[in-house]
């Protein structure tokens, strides 16, 4: 058995003119081609995509990237009557729920919707956007995370301002949409509203149709409250994503490492939006945009605006120096097999 093992781990290896010195096979390269054949020659469609206009195929999938995570969150927000108003998920796979959430309670539909769903869908949303567009674009939909991306991890300071407007056109698209997938139901819980003589104090508020879209506080709730709650969980959120891209870190394996962020996201959601805690400067800016397209600068959300919009980069940073400084370490030793070689790093950034 012993013969068998070694002469198994040998296979790997040739030897040169010198006995004693052996050296590695190069690894055999198996090209997507090879495993499953197209239709139709793609070679040089794939050679310009690649080539000649990677930077905007980079903006489709962070701008795709955002809108599947706030379409799958948004849909399922309606309020149960406690005033909780989760976070909206990337934009349109979050979205859906956020507006059962909020428009069951005005129409009293009950069951339509809850803060667990939402933050289940939003979870669901960012793993389905990782998954997807994280081999093209590095699938960052967050501007918090591209920004400190470029200044921890040198990645391309032209390319962050692209990827952050890819951001928020993925996340207004998605609030856009489902808009009008919701249209007959959200207008029903305007005209609720209206009858109970509530629409100017409920409609633009994380209880009200414009809360779908827009993030607002609860009436009730300090700002400084507020500040402190939205900063602290996009810190976390931070962590989280810190420790999920470091190779060094062997207890979370790469397939792993959307869900955790994911489920991250939801627990955010789950403990901390009834204060308000976005968590992502994209789905804020588009989604406040969206609302004000629709309803005018009624819907601009005043002070909060502000907090909820710039809080995500500076929350984020911290979590980056926080883990460079303290809880990471560049001399420990890398499990090759999740070693992504630098030119890669750089390509999905």
């Amino acid at each position: 058995m012993e013969t068998s093992a070694r002469s198994s781990r040998l296979s790997f290896f040739s030897r040169r003119s010198d006995p004693n010195v052996m050296t590695v096979h190069e690894p055999v390269v198996i090209h997507l081609r090879d495993v499953e054949p197209r239709l139709i020659d793609v070679a040089s469609w794939e050679y310009f995509k690649d080539k000649k206009v990677h930077w905007l195929i980079e903006m489709l999938a962070e701008m795709l990237g955002a809108f599947l995570y706030v379409y799958s969150g948004q849909a399922t927000f309606y309020d149960s009557g406690c005033g909780y108003f989760g976070l909206t998920l990337l934009v349109h796979i979050g979205l859906g729920p956020t507006a059962a959430y909020i428009v069951g309670t005005i129409t009293s539909q009950n069951g339509i919707g809850s803060l667990y769903t939402v933050g289940f869908s939003y979870a669901i949303g960012v793993v389905i956007s990782i998954t997807l567009c994280a081999a093209t674009s590095g699938s960052h939909i967050n501007p918090g995370l591209t920004v400190s991306l470029c200044v921890f991890r040198r990645f391309p300071i032209a390319k962050v301002a692209r990827y952050i407007l890819a951001q928020v056109i993925g996340a207004y698209a998605a609030c856009l949409i489902v808009y009008l997938q919701w249209k007959d139901l959200l207008v029903a819980a305007e005209n609720v509203l209206k009858a109970k003589g509530t629409y100017d104090t409920v409609m633009f508020t994380n209880v009200g149709p414009a809360g779908v879209f827009a993030l607002y506080p609860s009436p009730k709730v300090n700002l400084y409250r507020v500040l402190l709650n939205e900063f602290m969980s996009n810190f976390v959120l931070g962590l989280a994503i810190c420790g999920c891209r470091d190779p060094t870190n062997h207890f979370i394996p790469p397939a792993a490492a959307p869900w955790i962020i994911g489920f991250t996201y939801a627990v955010m959601i789950w403990g901390y939006a009834p204060t308000g805690a976005p968590a992502n400067t994209a789905r804020d800016v588009g989604g406040r945009l969206m609302a004000i397209t629709i309803w005018g600068l009624k819907a601009s959300g005043g002070t909060y605006a502000a907090i909820s919009a710039l809080t995500n980069t500076p929350a984020t940073m911290l979590a980056f120096a926080v883990y460079d400084f303290l809880l990471g370490s560049s001399t420990r030793m890398s499990d090759t097999l999740y070693v992504t070689p630098p030119s890669t790093l750089l390509h999905i950034q």
